[in-house]
């Protein structure tokens, strides 16, 4: 893979809570001069000029996941009408916890609903699951119509994405679903080693230190 190739599975990625304006600016001028698929920033800086061609991503019920389903479809709501193409969802971990499925798939149901004409990703922090947790998130995603399934925020201390966790997500959605790499990747190794086990996305912060290690 080349950097070209790897820059196209890219989110560009800018989520710390104290960002300003001009941090997104600039994060929209590297974006774009490394050729990344997206942008991805918190709802409070939309919405967002971009250059044609590259698309704008935000989170929802972010970090924690632990809102009330309306809420989160409202915030998914607004960030569409202001712009945004995609919109990456934290599940609700008590639910996921508790192994009350049902009601995990109603919750992203109730984004999916409120985001139409956006694509959705769940983040399901595959690092505090167990794997039999982590499968059945991918299959609420699924029956929810979700259209992706994500490996983490980067902001839970237990931790980011796994080569173990992308494969079983990969494993579970069968390619039907799109699976996103996020958190903790910050080499070109890394990055690469996602990718091998089944990513077809990835969350990057550090976007221009992974890409750095490939030819053009």
């Amino acid at each position: 893979m080349n950097r070209t190739e790897l820059a196209a599975l890219v989110d560009h990625t800018l989520l710390k809570p104290e960002s300003t304006a001009s941090d997104v600016a600039a994060l929209i001028a590297e974006g774009a001069d490394l050729g990344v698929f997206s942008v991805c920033v918190s709802p409070n800086q939309l919405p967002i000029e971009v250059p044609e061609g590259l698309a704008v991503a935000t989170v929802c019920g972010f970090p924690s996941g632990a809102h009330k389903s309306e809420v989160k479809a409202a915030e998914a709501a607004r960030s569409v009408a202001e712009g945004a193409n995609e919109v990456d969802m934290v599940v609700n971990l008590k639910l996921v916890k508790e192994g009350d499925f049902d009601s995990v798939q109603a919750d992203i149901a109730a984004v999916r609903a409120a985001c139409e004409g956006a694509l959705l990703k769940v983040i399901i922090e595959s690092a505090a699951l167990t794997d039999e947790e982590i499968v059945a998130c991918c299959e609420a995603s699924e029956a929810a119509g979700a259209d992706f399934v994500k490996t983490s925020t980067g902001f839970h201390p237990a931790g980011g994405a796994s080569e173990h966790a992308v494969a079983l997500m990969a494993k579970t959605v069968g390619g039907r679903l799109g699976v996103k790499a996020s958190g903790g990747i910050r080499t070109t190794e890394a990055a690469l080693a996602m990718v091998a086990a089944g990513a077809t996305r990835l969350g990057l912060s550090g976007t221009r230190a992974v890409l750095d290690g490939l030819p053009e």
